[in-house]
């Protein structure tokens, strides 16, 4: 999505887009307008991204107050937040090529708040689930509006800073999600009210205040500076038509060439079945496993998951970098080699005898995940349409989003289906990961070559209209 921004924000400096696209000269933000800008998307994602993770840390204390299955455990954390997102998802990503971007995140974060929030008031099941199911479709627009905003508030020579300091919003939020999260579980045991017939578990006031931090941010995001846009505001909407509102366009550009974009995309999908539902069952795994309580799991998780998020970023800078001397591919076989590594490092962690060892291997895990992350991305922005990388953009997160959210949903099923002892989770686990990531780690493997004759063929066209 670098890419995609400093393209998007380069205009003027000379990057290779149309200069007709680009209604006079483009006006940047002061900076401190665009640091707070960035400041408050990055608030923004870390409540985000704090939310799914505490939300794991709830999982059996969920489980046991609704008197749940695994199968239906996982079908709450995954399947159901993102029921709306299959009908919205996409057309509220492009909110953000219509209309001002500021508005667009604003209201994002209002109606995450208010569903997360809606959460922690539910007096069942049935109402539990029914605010769950809008909470993917609330955030989908969040990523495309905040990359194209920054896009336009930084210089092309600024952007990448701007999107390595973005990073800080998922670290913090998935790093201090466990530690944090792992504190509020343990003390909210006591937090238990009854008014009446109106009931509130201890657990619940953690969704609550995470639906406060949301709305938060949803208000901030009324002081940011709108910034000029590099290209012309597109303001079709739906007068367009259907087709392009939904992506059609975006779709027909990818089914033009499968063997680029079939397992660019099939490797994304099998990856994030494994990495999310692995992640919401971390939580569970280590309870039953080794006996560790939240309290425990949420320190000892944050540092695993804080030292391989920095390891990562560092592993895949160098990684690119070192391969781009020699391969055209850089990126996708940068992938490739990230995506082995989280192969065996999710295979093994759950097999470990030590609970110490399994989070070890997770942070490794971690560590190739978000190294290999950044490249896979980097080649998606590379080779589509400049005209359509935001909605390609939207694809590729409704992919993400999707198939990540059936991940815990898979693994739950496999665990009652399958293994069928609780206390059997470890086996579950590998079983899912040694399925699905070699798998995804093939198709990487063959979009390689397909990836590298693209990127020449571009190339050669960018060197002839120079």
């Amino acid at each position: 999505m670098g890419r995609k921004g400093v393209m998007a924000g380069g205009a003027q400096a000379g990057a290779r887009i149309d200069p007709a696209s680009v209604p006079g000269n483009h006006r940047y933000p002061t900076v401190a307008s665009r640091h707070w800008a960035l400041l408050v998307i990055v608030l923004a994602t870390f409540v985000i991204f704090f939310d799914q993770v505490a939300f794991g840390m709830l999982a059996e204390r969920i489980k046991h107050d609704f008197g749940l299955s695994d199968a239906q455990l996982g079908f709450l954390a995954g399947p159901a937040g993102v029921i709306a997102f299959l009908f919205v998802g996409i057309p509220l990503a492009r909110l953000a090529d219509i209309f001002p971007r500021k508005y667009v995140l604003a209201a994002g974060s209002l109606a995450i708040g208010l569903v997360i929030a809606a959460g922690g008031l539910a007096q069942g099941l049935g109402q539990f689930v029914a605010a769950r199911v809008f909470l993917a479709a609330s955030g989908s627009a969040h990523a495309p509006a905040s990359y194209s905003l920054l896009a336009d508030a930084f210089p092309p020579r600024k952007l990448t800073r701007a999107f390595a300091l973005l990073q800080f919003g998922f670290i913090g939020g998935t790093t201090l999600g466990p530690w944090i999260g792992g504190r509020l579980v343990m003390a909210s045991q006591g937090w238990a009210v009854q008014w009446g017939t109106f009931h509130i578990f201890g657990w619940q006031w953690i969704l609550i205040g995470g639906g406060a931090a949301a709305l938060g941010a949803g208000l901030l995001f009324l002081t940011v500076q709108e910034p000029d846009r590099a290209a012309a505001m597109q303001r079709g909407g739906v007068n367009e038509g259907l087709a392009a509102v939904l992506g059609w366009r975006a779709f027909v550009a990818l089914a033009e060439r499968p063997r680029l974009f079939a397992p660019l995309f099939g490797a994304l999908a099998l990856s994030a079945l494994d990495v999310f539902g692995l992640q919401f069952w971390r939580t569970p795994f280590l309870i039953r496993t080794y006996g560790w309580n939240e309290g425990q799991i949420g320190a000892a998780m944050g540092l695993a998951v804080l030292v391989g998020s920095v390891s990562g970023l560092a592993l895949g800078t160098v990684l690119v970098e070192a391969l781009a001397r020699r391969y055209a591919d850089a990126n996708v076989r940068a992938a490739a080699i990230c995506f082995a590594g989280t192969s065996v490092a999710a295979v093994l962690s759950p097999l470990m005898p030590r609970a110490e060892w399994s989070l070890v291997l997770m942070g490794v895990g971690v560590a190739f995940g978000l190294a290999g992350a950044v490249p896979q991305n980097a080649a998606v922005q590379r080779v589509v349409p400049p005209e359509m990388r935001a909605q390609v953009t939207a694809i590729y997160l409704f992919m993400f989003t999707f198939f990540g959210a059936m991940g815990s949903f898979l693994v739950g099923l496999v665990q009652d289906r399958i293994v069928g002892d609780p206390h059997r989770l470890w086996l579950t686990l590998a079983i899912c990961a040694g399925t699905l990531l070699p798998a995804a780690t093939v198709l990487m493997v063959l979009a390689i070559r397909p990836y590298g004759q693209e990127i020449e063929r571009l190339e050669a066209l960018e060197h002839a209209r120079s």
